[in-house]
């Protein structure tokens, strides 16, 4: 009795140790913070004496909207309707369907464009780089045209692009019918809808930039009646005379009278004011100005360095905890009047993670709060591989605890 009264003793052990060793299958750590809202948390506010028929001044980082009069109101968009159009070429550039050197060449339907133009005649060719410029600087309908073409193989397939990806953006309130914006039954937008695909192109390719912010500049014409420098000459004027202007685009026809997409960036606030319908070129510079000025005076870059390292549990693993750390500099915009230690700081890892985990894998977030409102969230990784335990690794750690 005694012999096997031993032995139940050391099965029980057994037991009792194989549970303790295995308990890491069943570990939790923390709770999931819900997903970051995407739609204002700062209260926007509308500004007086504003003469355009709509406006919005929009936060490029977060996509916040912070100023805003008759948002959704559809309307002409005129030519900043290229700003779509400059998102797919770019698009088109960054996946390698085409490169700044690539030649472009001009069909008849392209060089036929009225309005803004810089006279593409049919069978000429210029550099997608001369392209842009054309389309950035002077506004060109004929080599919006073009690019249309080289990229999707005719206008009618890009609108068809663009008015996906309008919808991919949820641009709920615009439809494209040309890809260039003179006055067509059908073609609208609205200045939340032209905010969201300026802050996409300037996002995704801030390399717009070097066209935006050119001044002037000269294509060279090269047809049968020999070489032709042809001088461009930007239509924003506020690339002379607004601080930090990056961009973006203008646009004027009858209906829709006159149009900015204006961005700008100081001390790591980046802005778009987007202004439709205003009465005139003067007052249309004047009140993307007035929105600029209103958005940097008013809000700052809050910005946390702190490149927080964690342990972080977890199950099916040898290691009952991993090392991540959060990814660098983080930060996002807040009311001047709201102080940086006014911050609510929270970090949680996911819940039940389990190994495999890579080395870089998202395994928790830090959540920014201001008076109970979430105001970002950054990304926490995994700075080491943590592998699945395998049954031969809890046998050979049961062994290890009885010899």
């Amino acid at each position: 009795m005694k012999l096997s009264g031993t032995k139940i003793t050391i099965r029980t052990l057994a037991v009792i140790a194989a549970i303790l060793f295995l308990m890491p299958l069943f570990g939790a750590f923390s709770k999931t913070p819900d997903a970051l809202p995407t739609g204002t948390v700062m209260a926007s506010k509308s500004l007086p004496d504003m003469q355009s028929k709509s406006y919005v001044l929009m936060d490029e980082a977060s996509g916040q909207i912070l100023s805003e009069a008759s948002p959704e109101t559809e309307l002409a968009p005129a030519s900043i309707t290229k700003i779509m159009t400059l998102l797919l070429c770019m698009d088109a550039l960054k996946r390698g369907q085409i490169t700044y050197e690539t030649m472009v060449p001009v069909s008849e339907h392209a060089a036929s464009m009225g309005g803004s133009q810089v006279y593409l005649e049919p069978g000429e060719e210029l550099s997608v780089h001369d392209m842009f410029k054309c389309i950035c600087i002077a506004s060109a309908n004929d080599a919006s045209v073009a690019m249309a073409e080289l990229v999707a193989g005719s206008e009618e397939a890009f609108v068809g692009q663009m008015n996906a990806r309008a919808k991919e953006l949820g641009m709920n309130h615009t439809h494209f019918v040309n890809c260039y914006g003179l006055d067509t039954e059908g073609h609208y937008s609205c200045a939340k809808d032209v905010a969201i695909m300026s802050r996409e192109l300037l996002h995704n390719h801030p390399e717009i930039a070097e066209f935006t912010t050119t001044w002037m500049d000269t294509i060279t014409h090269k047809t049968k009646k020999g070489d032709t420098v042809f001088g461009l000459s930007n239509t924003n004027k506020l690339i002379r005379t607004y601080k930090g202007i990056t961009g973006l685009k203008t646009g004027s026809t009858g209906n829709a009278l006159y149009c900015l997409s204006a961005s700008a960036t100081r001390d790591s606030v980046h802005l778009i004011a987007v202004i439709m319908g205003a009465p005139t070129t003067k007052i249309r510079f004047a009140e993307a100005a007035k929105l600029l000025d209103y958005g940097f005076a008013n809000y700052y870059w809050y910005r946390d360095e702190d490149n927080q390292t964690i342990e972080v549990k977890v199950a099916s693993s040898m290691k009952t905890s991993f090392s991540a750390e959060a990814e660098p500099e983080f930060g996002f915009l807040l009311p001047v009047g709201v102080k940086a230690e006014n911050v609510e700081v929270k970090t949680a890892a996911k819940k039940n993670l389990s190994a495999p985990i890579k080395c870089g894998d998202c395994v928790g977030v830090i959540t920014y709060n201001v008076d109970g409102k979430e105001m970002g969230q950054r990304n926490i990784y995994a700075v080491e591989d943590v592998p699945k335990a395998r049954y031969g690794d809890y046998l050979r750690r049961l062994l290890r605890f009885f010899l």
